[in-house]
């Protein structure tokens, strides 16, 4: 197999874009579902397909934030405005946000561990899938990744649990790498 340059040299520059920074445009239908495509080639022991993807964009981003923040409101009462304005924001600027959830499937060969593994990658591959059509995208969870109650709005099952929002959009700046472990401290070789 020939060396891929520029797959090699995406991996090794590759980045998030924080949400502060990704803006309009995102990306249209068909760019959507070529990503969607990329994010599903994942390993997947057992060919179960243990996660689901659930799309929040259009004006389904602001409602959603509006219900973040009735969520938040009544798990801490007195929640001063300024904070209830942060969680109506929380799925913009971004115009798009794919929240990735493990869906992990009874299956005899393949524990719940490797197919939550498997939804990891599926938002990983949304990262690289974004970089590939010109879109800057980050892995974000928070709070309500956690929350029974937003999990619910989101439509997260019983069973099943938020792994990541990938955050997609056109990166409005151009940002400087953040440093990287030095391989000698997390590398090591295996010996008998």
């Amino acid at each position: 197999m020939a060396v891929n340059v520029t797959l090699r040299d995406h991996l090794l520059t590759r980045r998030s874009t924080g949400i502060a920074f990704l803006g309009e445009p995102g990306p249209t239908a068909e760019e959507l579902q070529t990503l969607l495509t990329i994010a599903t080639r994942v390993p997947d022991h057992g060919k179960i397909t243990p996660w689901r993807l659930v799309i929040v964009e259009g004006e389904a981003r602001r409602q959603a934030g509006e219900k973040l923040a009735e969520i938040a409101a009544r798990n801490t009462p007195g929640l001063d405005e300024a904070s209830l304005e942060v969680e109506r924001q929380r799925f913009l600027p971004a115009p798009l946000t794919i929240a990735v959830i493990s869906s992990p499937q009874d299956h005899p060969k393949v524990p719940e561990f490797e197919q939550l593994l498997s939804a990891g990658n599926v938002a990983f591959n949304l990262l690289h899938g974004a970089a590939a059509l010109g879109f800057g995208a980050s892995w974000v969870t928070r709070w309500y990744a956690f929350d029974a109650a937003a999990g619910e709005m989101l439509g997260v099952r019983p069973g099943e649990r938020i792994v990541a929002f990938v955050h997609i959009g056109t990166a409005k700046t151009a940002l400087e790498d953040r440093p990287r472990p030095a391989l000698g401290d997390v590398v090591s070789y295996w010996q008998p």
